[in-house]
């Protein structure tokens, strides 16, 4: 067991033999990214074998400062607990520790219970406790058993698989009513004559943020302005480079609507969608969140479209299976 202070002193290709199947957010580079952010303090817990080999992982957050509610113990969990220090992703909504694959179970079990060990010494440090939110469903079977409370289910995540090669495969995938109902939006949306355009995010996160605040703010966050969503943008921008895609719709010169997405490994994961009420558009929506990174995520191999949380009724009638997302919480 050891603990180091930045993801950059582990090798890229070590870290992403464990985060890989696990999902973008805890990534090598997506941590990189988030070391940038002054509101937590970080650290990465590290289980090797006696020959070296990384075996388990886990970053863990001090947090100083949370802008964003959903992540703030004080909205998601009981009254009775208050912890300061997040193990595993603090964003994206999807949450494991990193164990690596094909470990026999008593030595994942082993590797788990020192990484939970492991936040808690470095809660203890900070004079706090510990929790683990928006787990997966497999990962709070694999944890629920060293922790003292019960699991708190916190939301449901969508992910809609990709059969076939094109997106002709996934539409045939879908119920006969739904079939009709996804051509009409494409073909309608088409017939708009909406400018579409593909493009990495850092040539038009100013744009993109601008929107995105607007929806944050649309949705109660008034602390997400546009000069918070630029910063926000701007970081992954730089973190990510090429893996940040947009997809984003016009009118003339300006961006009416846009949604962020990141492939990793068989899974393309939404980041962010936003629009302009003010220039609609038929179906636009739909389009930008779902129809249109469909496309990219085929065209790059993936298999399945990371759609989150919330709108669950829409994801499901676009082919998305659900799964419960829980939070883990230490008392000692």
């Amino acid at each position: 067991m050891s603990t180091v202070e930045s993801v950059h002193e582990v090798p890229a290709a070590e870290w992403e033999h464990l985060a890989r199947p696990a999902g973008l957010y805890l990534s090598h580079r997506w941590l990189a990214g988030e070391e940038e952010d002054p509101t937590a303090t970080r650290a990465y817990a590290l289980v090797r074998d006696p020959d070296g080999a990384l075996l388990a992982a886990a970053p863990l957050h001090f947090v100083h400062d949370e802008p964003n509610d959903s992540y703030q113990p004080g909205t998601v969990l009981p009254p009775h607990l208050r912890p300061r220090v997040i193990a595993g992703a603090r964003r994206g909504y999807h949450n494991t520790p990193l164990t690596a694959p094909g470990l026999a179970p008593g030595t994942r079990d082993a590797c788990l219970t020192r990484l939970r060990d492991a936040a808690r010494g470095f809660a203890r440090h900070h004079g706090t406790t510990h929790w683990w939110p928006y787990l997966t469903a497999a990962a709070t079977a694999r944890l629920a058993p060293l922790y003292p409370e019960p699991a708190h289910h916190l939301e449901d995540d969508a992910l809609i698989p990709l059969p076939g090669t094109g997106i002709d495969d996934y539409v045939s995938s879908l119920p006969a009513r739904r079939r009709v109902g996804v051509r009409r939006e494409r073909r309608e949306f088409a017939a708009a004559a909406v400018e579409v355009r593909r493009q990495v995010l850092a040539d038009c996160y100013e744009d993109a943020a601008v929107l995105l605040a607007g929806h944050q703010q649309g949705h109660g966050h008034d602390r997400d302005g546009v000069d918070a969503m630029t910063a926000l943008l701007k970081r992954q921008a730089t973190a990510m480079g090429g893996a940040a895609r947009v997809v984003s719709a016009h009118d003339a010169d300006r961006m009416t609507g846009f949604c962020l997405f990141y492939h990793y490994g068989t899974t393309t994961w939404i980041r962010a969608v936003a629009l302009d009420r003010r220039h609609p558009a038929p179906h636009a929506y739909f389009n930008l969140m779902y129809y249109l990174p469909i496309e990219d995520a085929y065209a790059h191999g993936a298999t399945a479209l990371h759609a989150g949380m919330t709108a669950m009724e829409a994801k499901r009638r676009r082919g998305a299976g659900t799964s419960g997302l829980y939070a883990l919480v230490d008392r000692h």
